[in-house]
């Protein structure tokens, strides 16, 4: 039927704004299992029985469970102010649309929410020595299970990757890969999208709009950086790639409990001079060599102070590999 104001919105019709599971979706896919990306693994209202009243209650608890997911994402509603018995509710098209926004926002993996804390340091890979050719090493995080990915992702939550340069010998080159370090800043893998926290230099491959939801079991890269100026413009990159370990068994729309980063410092310059300690102009021995660069993976969280739990378990992150190569 088509309501207008001042009609009764009967049971099923508020059932659909608990239980529909098509867009728009009802408050218990968006904030509870859902599939794919909505679900943020809270606790699923109650629907009501058919011909039964809905109470101010059952109404003030859809509202509730709306409101938090609004703070959560920094969403703007108008169909949700508390009521009691007797009082009227926005019609059904104010509620339909207040849900479709809070089941874009989360779909979108929450970008706007700021209900997130970067966690301490969960590993961190650093090379062995300087080197002159290159650095890769590869970090693996795992969830409990794909839900608790799912859950993670949509609400905002992200993997964070930062590379650092602790220059035993603080050659030329270190200056140039200090640069493209700077110029990367905080990676962070999102549920749609990934970011840098820095700018410039040449963005070789721009694959910042793939996130978790885009993961397949080969590799893709996130973003391939390059050094445009200075005396080593164009041989000096650092690459970050990901994958899945393919979607796990429990279903409902993920794309892996694994996820693995790929991380590399790349000197593609073929040559390598190295120097006396007797040099006249106080040059290092390893003038051309660089590091040992570290790479450092952590994941940013969302906090309950908006009403929302912390459903996931532990992610437990772990090295895969991590080698350097020296090309003499």
């Amino acid at each position: 039927m088509a309501y207008v104001a001042g009609d009764k919105i009967l049971d099923d019709e508020y059932n659909k704004f608990v239980n529909n599971s098509s867009t728009p979706f009802g408050i218990n896919s968006i904030m509870g299992t859902g599939t794919g990306n909505v679900g943020l693994g809270q606790t699923a209202l109650a629907t009501v029985g058919a011909g039964d009243t809905v109470s101010a209650a059952q109404w003030n608890s859809l509202f509730t469970a709306m409101d938090n997911i609004a703070n959560h994402t920094n969403d703007s509603l108008s169909s949700t102010t508390a009521r009691t018995a007797g009082n009227t509710i926005a019609v059904v098209s104010a509620l339909a649309a207040d849900l479709l926004s809070l089941e874009n926002e989360v779909k979108g993996g929450s970008t706007s929410a700021t209900a997130l804390a970067a966690g301490s340091e969960d590993l961190s890979l650093v090379a062995s020595a300087v080197y002159d050719t290159s650095h890769i090493c590869e970090a693996s995080f795992t969830f409990a299970g794909g839900d608790e990915a799912r859950f993670f992702f949509n609400a905002g939550g992200k993997l964070r990757i930062n590379f650092t340069n602790t220059k035993t010998n603080d050659t030329g080159k270190d200056a140039s890969v200090d640069a493209l370090l700077a110029a990367l800043g905080n990676l962070d893998i999102g549920a749609t999208v990934s970011t840098r926290s820095g700018s410039g230099e040449t963005l070789t491959t721009n694959g910042l709009a793939l996130g978790y939801f885009d993961l397949t079991t080969s590799y893709q890269t996130v973003i391939l950086l390059t050094e445009d100026s200075g005396d080593y413009s164009g041989d000096i990159q650092v690459k970050v790639e990901m994958k899945s370990g393919g979607a796990h068994g429990d279903g409902r729309g993920n794309t892996g409990n694994v996820i693995t980063v790929k991380c590399s410092l790349l000197q593609n310059e073929t040559t390598r001079t190295d120097y006396t300690s007797g040099n006249l102009s106080s040059i290092a021995i390893e003038e051309e060599a660089v590091g040992p660069t570290d790479f450092s993976f952590r994941t940013i969280d969302m906090n309950t102070s908006e009403g929302l739990a912390q459903v996931y378990n532990t992610i437990s992150v772990a090295s895969v590999s991590n080698a350097i190569v020296n090309g003499d």
